[in-house]
């Protein structure tokens, strides 16, 4: 049987190649660990390169967020080459040299170590780490003149003595923009506030920041407006003092809009925007930065010829151990799966099964085709069971109207009225017995046409009591609708109205007179939950897992007077899953049943 199987492609030739590969990684990983201890000095180096990279970029981004250009930065920059011993580049994002420490034309490094941009990269707040938004060293027209920070110098230091008056010991320190804030002994902003000293004059905006919040508050609004976001002027109504970042230092008034937490984001993705807009002339263009090595040498690594020959012979001697063990493995592995594949090519109406040795992988798969042909004996004995249950449904009304249409053309009974509305049923009973099941195989062909629409669930539950309330008073069975409240659909109107009436009618079928089928709608959570409800005989625990079957019926006698097709309910659990939604049955017998059916929530139209 394996001869017809190209080498490369045997499963265990496979398995050797995948174990060789496994080796030689092992290998690898092995020489690597043997060397480990060599590297280390080099590792640490390199955490030293990488802590003087971020030195470079803070230093340089510092630059960038306190001048409108690069005009003057070679200074800078060449200081801090000699600093670190390695080139520094800075280029636009197009490769044009801005700066250079390294001769013209020396080319530069295949890839850039970062981008100087203090619009969008904060290295300032947390030293040796990059923070996403604004390097709070720009501060651009929010810096104050002499004079306001000579008042808030005085403000502040009148509020550090009222906090030591209460006992908290604070210190006066200068944020960028010149504004002071009070911080503790480890530098960190004193979060605690005493009664006595919260006048709030520290933390009101001066006439400088008032008229950049101004700009601010102009250059956001479009943003605003095409949100629909309407705030209570002022936009911004103070400054934290503790709070050193420019995005988060001016805070921002209430909005009216809701829900709150969604409008309040939009508002700050707006105020950014306009901020980083605001701040854009007062900073030098995004640059890339390029790092070298210099005229300092890579470190590197090498093996001495014996190590090289002590790593070759390890390599081969796991090599050879590695396929010897996996050729063992591999013969045994195959061996159950010749046994699969000798029983899946067996005759299929055999239903060939394979013993379970094992409780491994290969174990899991034999039970699982073990179980897959048992499904198929069990699917090829259902559709025997269909297509019988097909035949007897076309068959009773076939055999009528031919018996009838007999009969009438041999003249043993006239064509009177009576008789071909007997016939017209026969043929409607036909006809709805064929569009069950063409709605059947378009569900299982995934072709079943939804035309969604929001749909009230009240609304489609009178409807479905007004179609079926001539039955029902026929059938002296009382029928009525409720639901809680307006709760929306996401559906096809039509398809739920058949999915309904079907339970309806077969409700009605089996509710003796006197009883009452109730339709209800409620929401819950994301769905919404309709229920038809009736007090006929039920159906038994043994049946109930069936109910949902194609051609089931709790009568077994299949009498046309008390079931119907015996394709409703499969219809209906098929128009739900196409809805994304599950119908499930509850029964008692002697006391009714309960069928149910949750379909994902819709929202009103807007219109509504």
């Amino acid at each position: 049987m394996s001869s017809g199987i190209p080498l490369r492609k045997r499963l265990l030739v496979r398995l050797l190649i995948a174990s060789v590969l496994i080796a030689v990684c092992s290998v690898a990983a092995t020489a690597w660990l043997a060397v480990e201890t060599t590297t280390r000095a080099l590792r640490e180096e390199q955490g030293q390169v990488l802590a003087d990279d971020m030195d470079v970029l803070t230093r340089l981004s510092g630059y960038a967020a306190t001048h409108p250009d690069w005009k003057g930065v070679e200074d800078s920059l060449r200081e801090l080459s000699g600093r670190i011993g390695r080139r520094i580049a800075l280029t636009t994002p197009d490769r044009r040299v801005i700066a250079d420490s390294a001769p013209p034309g020396t080319p530069l490094p295949p890839r850039a170590a970062a981008t100087v941009d203090p619009l969008s990269t904060d290295t300032h707040t947390d030293s040796g780490a990059q923070r996403g938004g604004i390097d709070p060293r720009v501060v651009g027209p929010y810096r104050l003149p002499a004079g306001e920070r000579a008042r808030l110098d005085a403000l502040a230091e009148e509020r550090r003595a009222c906090y030591e008056n209460n006992g908290v010991q604070a210190t006066v320190a200068r944020t960028p923009t010149g504004r002071p804030t009070l911080t503790d002994q480890d530098g960190s902003a004193v979060d605690y506030v005493p009664l006595d000293c919260a006048d709030g004059r520290l933390n009101t905006p001066t006439a400088t920041e008032e008229k950049a919040l101004a700009e601010l508050t102009e250059q956001a609004r479009t943003c605003l407006d095409e949100h629909g976001l309407d705030y209570v002027e002022p936009l911004f109504i103070g400054v934290d003092v503790t709070d050193r970042r420019m995005d988060t230092r001016y805070v921002m008034g209430k909005l009216k809009e809701h829900p709150y937490d969604r409008a309040q984001r939009q508002a700050d993705d707006c105020v950014d925007q306009a901020r980083r807009a605001q701040l854009d002339p007062y900073v030098a263009p995004a640059a890339d930065l390029f790092l070298g090595v210099g005229d300092r040498p890579a470190a590197r690594f090498d093996l001495s010829p014996a190590n090289w020959t002590k790593v070759v012979g390890a390599a081969g001697l796991v090599l050879a151990v590695t396929v010897a063990v996996t050729a063992v493995v591999a013969t045994r592995l195959v061996r159950p799966l010749r046994a699969l594949t000798a029983a899946a090519q067996q005759p299929p109406d055999r239903h060939v099964r394979v013993p379970v040795t094992t409780r491994d992988e290969t174990g899991i798969l034999a039970a699982a085709f073990n179980e897959l042909t048992e499904r198929r004996a069990r699917l090829e004995a259902q559709r025997k069971a269909m297509v019988s249950d097909i035949a007897h449904e076309l068959r009773s009304p076939l055999t009528n109207i031919r018996g009838w249409l007999e009969v009438t053309r041999d003249g043993v009974v006239e064509p009177d009225p009576a008789l071909l509305s007997s016939l017209h049923e026969e043929a409607l009973v036909l006809q709805r017995v064929i569009d069950d099941l063409q709605d059947l195989a378009d569900a299982d062909a995934g072709t079943l046409r939804l035309h969604r629409e929001p749909v009230r669930a009240d609304e489609l539950l009178d409807q479905v009591a007004a179609a079926h309330r001539v039955a029902a008073d026929a059938a002296g069975v009382t029928l009525r609708a409720a639901a809680q409240g307006t709760p929306w659909l996401d559906a096809d109107p039509v398809r739920m109205r058949q999915a309904l009436g079907n339970l309806v009618s077969n409700a009605l079928r089996h509710t003796p007179q006197g009883g009452t089928v109730t339709l209800a709608a409620r929401r819950e959570g994301d769905e919404v939950v309709l229920e038809v409800t009736d007090t006929g005989t039920g159906i038994a625990p043994d049946e109930l897992p069936h109910v949902f079957d194609r051609f089931w019926r709790a009568e077994k006698s299949r009498s046309r007077r008390t079931g119907g097709s015996g394709l409703g309910l499969p219809i209906v659990r098929h128009l739900l899953a196409a809805h994304g939604g599950t119908a499930e049955a509850t029964s008692e017998p002697g006391a009714g049943s309960v069928f149910t059916l949750r379909l994902p929530g819709g929202s009103a139209p807007d219109d509504t």
